[in-house]
C-alpha cells in the first residue's frame, strides 16, 4: 500500500509526493488494458508451448528414464524379454560419460549393452584372444552376433575393472595408469570420476522412483497435515487479532526453544555415535547415496546441522536486541493487517489456487524435459578401414548385412556413432529444451504475479474502505482477480518476463560454472563467481521492485513500466521506514512462519519416523520419511 508521506518535496529527485485525496476510495474501477503488445506476446508463447509439449510426449518415451536402455533401445532386465536376466548396463567407453549433457539427455554417448554383471578383470582384446580360457568371459561384453577372430587386428578395445587399493588409491589391474590398447595413457581416477557421473544417472532414477512411492503411500497423511497447518495458522492469525502483542513475544520465545531444542537433539545424537562403527565417514567420501537415511548414520551429518543451528539461534537473538525498539511498531502493523484478514477471509483461500497453478505449471515442465531427454534415437553409421562411398552414412543394425554395402566393402561395419537424430525435430532439440525452462519461469512467475496482483487489489480496497466493513466490496478477491485478468494479464506477463530473463541468465551461468569446474584459468572463474553474484543481487532487486510495482497496477490501474516507476520512487522517498518496519515486520512474520513449520514438522519427524509408540502400526513405511515433512512444511 502506498506509505503516509510526511513533509513532501515537489522538486525531489524522486518526484512529487502523492497528495491526499479524500475523494479516493480504492482501486480504481474506470480503466483500460495496459500493455497489450505483452499481453498477445504471452498467449502466443503459451501456444508455443503447447505445440512443444505436444511434439515433445509424440516422440519421447519416460521409460527412458527408469529403466536401463542400450543402444538399440532395449530395456534390461525386464520380465518377458529376451534380456530379462541382464539388468545391468555396460559402457563401452565410459570417459564419454564425463559430460554435463549425460544429464541433460539421459543418456551416454558410447555404444552400451545390457549383462548378467560387471566386469572383474582388467583385459584387452589382444590379451584374450590369445588365451582361448579368456574369449567366452570377454564375449559377454560384446555385441550379439560380432565374430570374435575378426576383431583382433589393430584394435585396442579393453575391458576395464576399477578396485580400490588400501589408502583409497584406485587401480585398474593393480595399475594407477594404464594403456587403453590404442597407444594412450588413461589414470584410472579418470574412469573412477566418469563411471560415477554415468551412476548419477542411474541414482536419479532410482530416488525418483522412491521419492513417488513414498508420495503414492503417504498423500493422505500429507494432506491432513496441510489441513492440521492451516489450521493452526488460521488460530494463529485469529490470535494475532485480539492479542497481537502477547503472541508475537510468545512467538519469539517459542521460536527460541524450538531452535535451542534442535541443537540439543543434534548434539545428542552427535554424542550418541561416538565410537559407532562408520561413523566418522566423511559426507565427502560418503557421495551420493540414494538411501538418505546414511548420512543420518555418521556424525558429520549432525555436527553441520548443530553449527547452523547454532548461527540461526545466535542471529536471531542478535537481531531481536537490536531491533526491539522497532519490533512494537511492526506489532502494531501485525495486528491492523491480521484485522484486514478478518474482514478478508477468501483472502486465506487464494493461495490454495496459487499452489495449483504452480502445480500445474510445474508438471506440465517436468513431464515435457523428461519427453523432450528421451526423444534422442541411436544413430549408427558406416565405418570401415579401406576407402568406400559408404564411409559414415547412416545405417540400421538389422538390415545391414541384407544391403549392397557389405558386398562393396567387405569390412564395412554398422557401428553404433551418436544419440540423436537426423530429423529438424533432433536438430533443434537443445532450443527445445531451453524454451521449456524459460516458459516455465515465466509462467511460475506470472502464476506468482497474478497472485500478488489479486491480494494487493482486494486489500487496497480494505484500505481505503472509509466505514469498515460497510464500503468493501462483497467479494474482493474475486473483484480484484477479474480486474487483473482482464485489464492487466499484459503487465503481469511483462513484469514475468524481465525477471524469467534473469533467472534463465542465472541457470546458464550455473550450467558454465559446471564446465569450467576442471579448468584452471582462476580469473575465470572469479570473473564468473561475479556475475553469478552481480544477477543474483539483481533476481532479488527485480523481485523487490515488480512486488510494488504490482501493487500499483492493482491500485491505479496504470502500465508495468509506469507503476514500477511510481513505486520505486515512493519507495525512495520513504526508504528508511522502508527499510526497517518492512524487514523487521517481514522478520516477525518469518518467525511465526518457522514457528508453525518447527511444530508441524517436528511432530510429523517423530511420527514418519515411528518414534511415537502409540502409533508407529499407523504410520506408513516409507523408503525417505523427510518426503512428506517438506511437502507439508515448506514455509511459504
Amino acid at each position: 500500500m502506498e506509505l503516509n508521506e510526511k513533509n513532501p518535496t515537489p522538486d525531489s529527485k524522486y518526484g512529487e509526493a502523492r497528495k491526499f485525496d479524500p475523494t479516493f476510495k480504492g482501486p480504481i474501477h474506470n480503466r483500460g488494458c495496459t500493455d497489450v503488445f505483452c499481453c498477445i506476446l504471452f498467449i502466443l508463447a503459451i501456444l508455443g508451448y503447447f505445440a512443444v509439449g505436444i511434439l515433445a510426449w509424440s516422440q519421447g518415451d519416460p521409460r527412458k528414464v527408469i529403466y536401463p536402455t542400450d543402444s538399440r533401445g532395449q530395456f534390461c532386465g525386464q520380465a518377458g524379454t529376451p534380456l530379462e536376466k541382464k539388468p545391468l548396463l555396460f559402457y563401452f567407453n565410459i570417459l564419454k560419460c564425463a559430460s554435463p549433457l549425460t544429464l541433460l539427455e539421459f543418456q551416454c554417448p558410447t555404444t552400451q549393452l545390457c549383462v548378467e554383471s560387471c566386469p572383474t578383470k582388467h583385459m584387452t582384446l589382444l590379451k584374450a584372444y590369445l588365451n582361448k580360457g579368456e574369449q567366452e568371459y570377454y564375449k559377454q561384453f560384446c555385441k550379439e552376433g560380432v565374430d570374435f577372430s575378426k576383431m583382433v587386428g589393430d584394435r585396442g578395445d579393453t575391458l576395464v575393472a576399477l578396485s580400490t587399493m588400501k589408502g583409497g588409491v584406485v587401480v585398474i589391474g593393480n595399475e594407477t595408469i594404464f594403456d587403453n590398447g590404442e597407444g594412450e595413457k588413461v589414470n584410472a581416477t579418470d574412469f573412477l570420476d566418469a563411471s560415477k557421473k554415468s551412476n548419477v544417472v542411474v541414482e536419479a532414477r532410482q530416488v525418483a522412483m522412491r521419492i513417488f512411492e513414498d508420495y503414492t503411500v503417504s498423500w493422505y497423511w500429507i494432506l491432513i497435515g496441510l489441513v492440521i497447518a492451516m489450521v493452526v495458522s488460521l488460530i494463529f492469525i485469529v490470535l494475532l487479532r485480539y492479542l497481537a502483542g502477547i503472541m508475537i513475544w510468545i512467538m519469539i520465545v517459542m521460536v527460541i526453544l524450538v531452535i535451542g531444542y534442535g541443537i540439543f537433539h543434534c548434539a545428542m545424537e552427535y554424542r550418541n555415535l561416538k565410537g559407532e562403527p562408520g561413523s566418522d565417514v566423511t559426507i565427502r567420501d560418503l557421495g551420493l547415496q540414494t538411501d538418505f537415511s546414511v548420512y543420518l548414520q555418521i556424525r558429520q551429518t549432525w555436527l553441520a546441522f548443530m553449527i547452523i543451528l547454532s548461527i540461526v539461534e545466535v542471529v536471531v537473538i542478535l537481531l531481536l536486541i537490536f531491533l526491539r525498539k522497532r519490533v512494537l511498531i511492526a506489532i502494531a502493523l501485525i495486528k491492523e493487517a491480521s484485522r484486514a484478514v478478518g474482514h478478508v477471509m477468501s483472502s486465506l483461500l487464494y493461495p490454495l489456487l496459487t499452489f495449483a497453478l504452480l502445480a500445474l505449471v510445474i508438471a506440465y515442465w517436468a513431464i515435457t524435459a523428461v519427453f523432450l531427454s528421451t526423444s534422442n534415437e541411436q544413430v549408427y553409421k558406416v565405418f570401415n578401414t579401406t576407402e568406400c562411398e559408404y564411409s559414415r552414412d547412416t545405417c540400421k543394425p538389422e538390415t545391414f548385412n541384407t544391403t549392397n554395402i557389405t558386398a562393396q566393402c567387405p569390412d564395412a561395419e554398422c557401428l553404433f556413432a551418436f544419440y540423436g537424430g537426423e530429423t529438424y525435430y533432433h536438430k533443434y532439440l537443445i532450443m527445445f529444451q531451453f524454451y521449456n525452462v524459460f516458459l516455465f519461469f515465466w509462467c511460475a512467475n506470472f502464476v506468482t504475479a497474478l497472485g500478488q496482483v489479486t491480494l494487493a487489489g482486494a486489500f487496497a480496497s480494505y484500505y481505503w474502505a472509509f466505514k469498515k466493513p460497510d464500503d468493501i466490496p462483497a467479494n474482493p478477491i474475486c473483484s480484484s482477480l477479474g480486474r487483473a485478468l482482464r485489464y492487466h494479464t499484459g503487465s503481469l506477463a511483462f513484469g514475468s518476463l524481465i525477471l524469467s530473463l534473469v533467472q534463465v541468465i542465472r541457470v546458464l551461468l550455473e550450467y558454465l560454472d559446471q564446465k569450467l569446474k576442471a579448468a584452471q584459468n582462476r580469473f575465470a572463474k572469479f570473473l564468473l563467481s561475479c556475475l553469478k553474484c552481480c544477477f543474483w543481487c539483481l533476481e532479488k532487486f527485480i523481485k523487490f521492485l515488480n512486488r510494488n510495482a504490482y501493487i500499483m497496477v492493482a491500485i491505479y490501474g496504470k502500465s508495468f513500466c509506469t507503476s514500477a516507476r511510481d513505486a520505486f520512487f515512493l519507495l525512495m522517498r520513504n526508504i528508511i521506514r522502508v527499510a526497517v518496519l518492512d524487514k523487521v515486520t517481514d522478520f516477525l512474520l518469518f518467525l511465526g512462519k518457522l514457528l508453525i513449520v518447527g511444530i508441524v514438522g517436528i511432530c510429523s519427524f517423530f511420527f514418519f519416523s515411528g518414534r511415537i509408540k502409540a502409533v508407529e502400526q499407523t504410520a506408513p513405511s516409507l523408503n525417505y520419511y523427510w518426503v512428506p515433512i517438506l511437502v507439508r512444511d515448506r514455509p511459504e
